[in-house]
């Protein structure tokens, strides 16, 4: 193969692509899609906010009503003694929202029934808060049925909020801080982000490969270069589209959630009062409290949150995490594994694109890529639950998954001999699948007025 047509063709290809308009388009939309994808749930917390609705209580049991406390979202009247089914047909006549009739005490079981009405749907928020305050005023009524001095208070005590501090330790004997957490997100990021980028960059081959035999402008490439050098040039130059795009979406979107931060975070969270915001939720203060969540610590400034407590507390050991990964490693992994991942889908993308002369007919044949591809990806999503499983650790070293798996399990840690190993079967998979698709594709580009199937591909193979 001549290297200097080869580099014609990449740069033919690579500029062809990004002059498009929908290559620009894609390139700017696509961070402003991310940075909204960062950004909008703060904003979407804070603004899905339910309209405050009057609902009517009938409470027969005469306990739960003095737990009943109104909220932004919710006011109670009390209608005790009303007739439920009056109540349900004059809601309107009323001025209330809804009615919520509380059955009466059952005296054996300590229990009682909660049913509610209403002309609309009560949001999932305000059901939930609801239902929340009435358990609580019936185990309310049953710790004081046992007639032990402060037995609420005994209880409240025996309650614990532990939460396990995780450290890793090193070769060396030092110790840093790891939160489980962190290293599941990370891992399922790189996973989706390769198998994104493979599939799409992938395919983008092929719908190269079939738009120009279509339009016979192949015949003419083909006169001038080997039908191998056209394929290597155009899967190269497709390989530097994507990094060129991965790398301005990274750019940008860094810029743009920076940019929105600088403006709107202030405003959006950081002047927001941790119990309103609770509140806002339609989750009363006790509700988070019996949880285990400590609001006050939540408002607590830094110092004296740190005085209060050796360990360190959740956003300080995510961040410790984020700082202890190996960003060398998880960098020089994921450009490895991109780019031979990439070649192999893409050459193997190439080969059937040649074999058909619309993406009609690639179904069928697209079919032994499209599976170990997905299962790649759905290994990977599950990667963090037992990152050295046997199931994992051999889809991370079987090379037509292991780009997507073992980029998965990077964050948690890999011997060096595995990441070689994984590598070095990558590669060696590359070539033989490059050379098999030269051969079809050699052929194949050249075949029309039929439709290609498996036995075609495997004549064209034997073909010298």
């Amino acid at each position: 193969m001549n290297l200097h047509i080869i580099n014609i063709i990449i740069k033919r290809e690579y500029l062809n692509r990004v002059k498009k308009k929908s290559f620009l388009i894609i390139t700017f939309l696509g961070p402003i899609f991310f940075a909204a994808m960062c950004i909008l749930p703060s904003v979407i917390m804070l603004g899905a906010k339910e309209e405050a609705k009057t609902i009517a209580v009938v409470d027969e049991s005469g306990i739960v009503l003095p737990s009943l406390d109104d909220t932004e979202t919710i006011i109670y009247q009390d209608f005790s003694g009303a007739n439920v089914d009056e109540l349900k047909a004059d809601m309107d006549a009323i001025g209330v929202d809804a009615v919520l009739s509380i059955s009466p005490l059952d005296s054996t079981k300590l229990s009682l029934s909660a049913t509610t009405y209403s002309s609309k749907p009560l949001g999932m928020d305000m059901t939930e808060n609801i239902e929340s305050k009435i358990n609580d005023a019936v185990e309310e009524y049953r710790i004081n049925s046992y007639n032990i001095e402060n037995l609420k208070s005994i209880m409240k005590d025996v309650k614990s909020n532990i939460h396990m501090t995780s450290y890793t330790i090193n070769e060396s004997g030092d110790e840093s801080i790891s939160e489980s957490g962190v290293y599941m997100l990370v891992s399922m990021l790189l996973g989706m982000i390769i198998y994104m980028f493979i599939a799409i960059f992938g395919g983008m081959v092929m719908s190269s490969v079939i738009e120009e035999k279509a339009s016979r402008v192949v015949e003419v490439l083909v006169s001038s270069v080997k039908a191998t050098e056209l394929m290597f040039g155009k899967i190269i130059g497709v390989a530097l589209v994507a990094l060129t795009q991965f790398l301005l979406w990274i750019v940008l979107t860094l810029m743009i959630v920076a940019a929105a931060g600088s403006f709107i975070g202030k405003d959006l969270l950081g002047g927001q009062d941790p119990a309103a915001m609770v509140e806002t939720m339609g989750v009363s203060t006790e509700q988070m409290e019996a949880m285990g969540v400590n609001l006050e610590a939540l408002t607590a400034a830094p110092d004296s949150l740190a005085a209060a407590s050796a360990e360190p507390t959740g956003m300080q050991a995510v961040l410790g995490t984020l700082s202890n990964l190996n960003y060398t490693e998880i960098l020089i992994s994921f450009f490895l594994f991109f780019v031979f991942g990439y070649l192999l889908y893409a050459s193997l993308f190439a080969a059937i694109g040649s074999a058909v002369e619309n993406e009609g007919d690639t179904q069928q044949l697209q079919i032994p890529l499209t599976i170990p591809l997905l299962l790649g990806f759905f290994i990977a999503l599950y990667a963090y639950k037992a990152p050295d499983s046997a199931l994992v650790f051999w889809g991370s070293m079987i090379p037509f998954t292991s780009p997507i798996v073992m980029l998965a399990r990077v964050p948690f840690g890999v011997p060096v001999w595995e990441l070689i190993v994984s590598i070095v079967a990558l590669i060696a998979t590359v070539v033989g699948c490059a050379y098999v698709s030269a051969k079809i594709y050699k052929v194949g580009i050249l075949m029309y007025g039929k439709k290609s199937t498996w036995k075609d591909l495997w004549k064209w193979l034997k073909m010298k």
